[in-house]
C-alpha cells in the first residue's frame, strides 16, 4: 500500500479487558497496525466481565494508544446485572455514542458482534455518511440463536433482534465468522451469499507459555498433591450453566471423591454461584480473574480444564476460553450438547472428552474417566497444542484479515477512481 490504510473498528469490549470477545479484537486491530494500516478503535470503557466499570477509567471520552492503534473510549451505561432489557439498553446507549462521534475517512470500517444493537446504530450511521466504504461483521456470537438457545427471550423481543441481526448481516460488505458452523448459519438462517462469508478462527491470546513449578503453584492455592483439580475460567454468565459444576462438587463431597472444582473470573452469576456453594458442602471453590502470569500457571497445574455449557446451548458460541486451553497442554472435558460447536472443536482436536451438559454425575465421572489413564490424558493435552498451533494461529488468522481489507479497499477504489 502505498500510504497506510485507514481503518475504523467498532467493539463494545477492549484490552485492558482479558476475557472474552476484547483479546482478538485487541490482537486484531494491533495486528493489522503492525502490517502498515492506520488504526482507529472506537470502544467502551474496561467493564466485563465484571459489569463495573475498571477504576481509573469511566470518563465521558478518553483517547489513548495501545499496540500502535489510538483507542477511544466512550462512557455509555453499564448495567449492574446484564439481564436482557439492561443490556439491549446498554448496547443502544453504546450505539448512540459511536454513531455521535467523529469518525474521519476511513478506508474500511469492521464492527464486533457482540454488540449487536451497536453494531446495526454503526451499519445506520455508515450507510448514511460512509455509503461506499467497506463495512465488515466480525461475528463472535450468533445472537439469534443464543437467545433461543438460552431461553432468555422469545415472542416479539426474539423477533426484533432476529430481525436486526438479519438485515445488519445482509447489509455486510463481507461477515466474518469464527467457525464453520457460524458460516452455515448465517447463510442458511440470514441469507447471507457464501462468497460474503469468511472464516477465520480465534487464536490464543496468551503469549508462549512458560515452564512452572507445578506443585508451587498448588500449594500455593492450598490444593493438596493427591486432589484432582479441574479449572473452569473465564465469564460466569447463564450461558455457561455453572451451577451443575457447583452441584458435582456437592456430588464429589458426599461420595469422598479427591476432585476440586475452581471457578476462576467473574460474571453475572458468580454471586449466585457462591451462594449456592454455600448452601451445603462442596468442593467447588472460587478464584478471582488472574492476571496473564497467574492465569497460565492455573492453566498449567491443572488436572483438567472444563468448558461448561448450559443444556440446550449448541450453536451460539465458540467458547473462547479453548484456545487457552488447549495452549495449556492439558485435557479438557466439555460438558455440552454432544452435536454443538463446543464438542465438534474438542473432537477435532482430539484433546479431551465431551459429557452430557447439565449431568453433575456425567461431570464427575467424565474427570474420573479422564485421569484413569494418565499417559493418556497426557496425549490429548499434547493434541490441544498441537492444534493450537497448527489451526489456532494469531498469524495466519490477522493475515487473512489483512487480505479480506485490502481486497475489499482496493475493489473499491477501482470502482471509484480519483
Amino acid at each position: 500500500m502505498q500510504q497506510p490504510s485507514r481503518t475504523l473498528v467498532f467493539g463494545l469490549n477492549y484490552p485492558p479487558e482479558t476475557t472474552g470477545i476484547a483479546p482478538y479484537t485487541g490482537a486484531m486491530a494491533g495486528g493489522l497496525a503492525r502490517r502498515g494500516y492506520e488504526v482507529r478503535a472506537v470502544t467502551a470503557h474496561p467493564h466485563y466481565p465484571d459489569w463495573k466499570i475498571t477504576s481509573g477509567y469511566g470518563q465521558w471520552s478518553r483517547n489513548e494508544q495501545i499496540d500502535g492503534v489510538q483507542v477511544a473510549r466512550l462512557r455509555h451505561y453499564v448495567p449492574p446485572q446484564p439481564s436482557p432489557l439492561p443490556r439491549a439498553l446498554s448496547e443502544t446507549t453504546f450505539g448512540v455514542r459511536q454513531s455521535l462521534t467523529r469518525w474521519g475517512r476511513p478506508a474500511a470500517i469492521v464492527a464486533v458482534s457482540p454488540a449487536l444493537i451497536s453494531s446495526a446504530l454503526v451499519r445506520l450511521r455508515s450507510r448514511l455518511t460512509h455509503r461506499k466504504i467497506p463495512f465488515v461483521v466480525w461475528v463472535q456470537d450468533l445472537y439469534a440463536i443464543g437467545i433461543s438457545e438460552t431461553g432468555q427471550g422469545g415472542g416479539l423481543a426474539a423477533r426484533a433482534i432476529r430481525a436486526i441481526e438479519g438485515r445488519l448481516l445482509r447489509s455486510a460488505s463481507a461477515v466474518v465468522v469464527i467457525h464453520d458452523r457460524f458460516a452455515d448459519r448465517v447463510h442458511e438462517d440470514f441469507g447471507v451469499p457464501r462468497e460474503r462469508i469468511a472464516v477465520i478462527r480465534n487464536w490464543t491470546h496468551l503469549p508462549p507459555l512458560p515452564s512452572i513449578d507445578g506443585a508451587a503453584v498448588r500449594e500455593s492455592h492450598g490444593w493438596a498433591d493427591d486432589e484432582v483439580i479441574v479449572v473452569h475460567t473465564g465469564n460466569m454468565g447463564v450461558k455457561q450453566g455453572l451451577h451443575h459444576v457447583v452441584d458435582a462438587g456437592r456430588l464429589a463431597h458426599r461420595r469422598g471423591a479427591r476432585i476440586r472444582f475452581v471457578l476462576v473470573g467473574n460474571g453475572s452469576q458468580r454471586d449466585d454461584l457462591q451462594q449456592r456453594a454455600a448452601e451445603e458442602p462442596t468442593t467447588t471453590e472460587f478464584l478471582p480473574p488472574l492476571d496473564d502470569a497467574d492465569f497460565t500457571a492455573v492453566l498449567q497445574s491443572a488436572d483438567v480444564l472444563l468448558v461448561n455449557e448450559l443444556p440446550g446451548v449448541a450453536e451460539m458460541a465458540v467458547p473462547s476460553k479453548l484456545t487457552s486451553y488447549f495452549a495449556a497442554g492439558r485435557p479438557v472435558l466439555a460438558a455440552t450438547d454432544a452435536t454443538g460447536i463446543t464438542a465438534q472443536e474438542v473432537r477435532a482436536a482430539d484433546a479431551g472428552l465431551v459429557v452430557s451438559a447439565g449431568d453433575p454425575a456425567a461431570l464427575l465421572d467424565g474427570v474420573s474417566a479422564l485421569l484413569a489413564d494418565r499417559e493418556a490424558a497426557a496425549r490429548l493435552g499434547e493434541n490441544g497444542k498441537r492444534y493450537r498451533e497448527t489451526v489456532l494461529d494469531e498469524t495466519c488468522a490477522i493475515d487473512r484479515f489483512d487480505s479480506l481489507l485490502a481486497d475489499l479497499i482496493t475493489t473499491v477504489a477501482e470502482k471509484n477512481p480519483a
